[in-house]
């Protein structure tokens, strides 16, 4: 059993690749749907990211016996986004390199023109997955936050 302390970015990392878990199982079931050609459906891996900050953030606070610095656990759920966001953006380059009509089929729906290509695709995953993340951290932080968290006074 690993004795070292547990931290903000150790929690963050496997409860990302966590997540990128669950996405990753999520896109192949849509794909073995047909619900890919539907650029809407991407929204509930959204749904997937907010659960895996979630399931994140409470490990932390469980782990510190409630004693969670609030810096500490926006830490967590951002880390847990950024490495989400990576590890699914490169399975999606993959995924292109294995069935290149996903990309077809992104392009007919005209989002971004004929100029869509798999570095754009990867680029545009990580930012909306990385900007989602720090939000649904902030948000999550507002419920997950110390009882006795008291906001910095008196700098003005």
């Amino acid at each position: 059993m690993n004795s070292a302390p547990l931290t903000p970015e150790r929690n963050g990392f496997r409860y990302g690749l966590l997540t990128a878990g669950g996405m990753i199982l999520y896109f192949i079931l849509a794909s073995l749907l047909h619900l890919t050609e539907r650029v809407e459906f991407s929204f509930l891996n959204g749904v997937v990211l907010a659960i895996g900050i979630c399931m994140a953030i409470s490990h932390y606070k469980r782990v510190r016996h409630d004693r969670m610095p609030y810096l500490h656990g926006f830490g967590t759920g951002i880390i847990t986004s950024i490495v989400a966001s990576v590890v699914f953006g490169l399975f999606f380059v993959i995924y292109t390199v294995i069935n290149p009509s996903i990309m077809d089929q992104l392009r007919a729906r005209d989002l971004f023109g004929f100029d869509l290509s798999v570095t754009i695709a990867f680029l545009a995953i990580l930012l909306q997955s990385v900007m989602s993340g720090v939000i649904i951290s902030l948000v999550a932080m507002q419920y997950f936050k110390s009882p006795d968290h008291k906001p910095i006074e008196g700098i003005e």
